[in-house]
């Protein structure tokens, strides 16, 4: 079972999307990075999904488990 994820991706005309993992359509286009990956955050939270960002040019910076990850650190501080 794959699971569901969300992306924010630069915009070809400028500015950031909130994705679907595999969505062609954006969620919400927001002008700034950081306002993008606070409303992707609340939507991965509240949908217990993997959250995906990615670089202007579309590699991966960042990637956040918001759901029952089945590999949770083993270091408990």
């Amino acid at each position: 079972m794959t699971k569901e994820s969300h992306h924010v991706v630069p915009n070809k005309d400028g500015g950031w999307d909130v994705k679907r993992g595999g969505g062609e359509r954006s969620i919400k286009h927001h002008e700034l990075k950081a306002d993008a990956v606070g409303h992707a955050r609340d939507i991965s939270r509240n949908q217990k999904s993997e959250l995906v960002i990615h670089n202007k040019n579309g590699r991966i910076s960042n990637a956040d488990s918001h759901g029952n990850d089945p590999y949770p650190p083993k270091d408990k501080r």
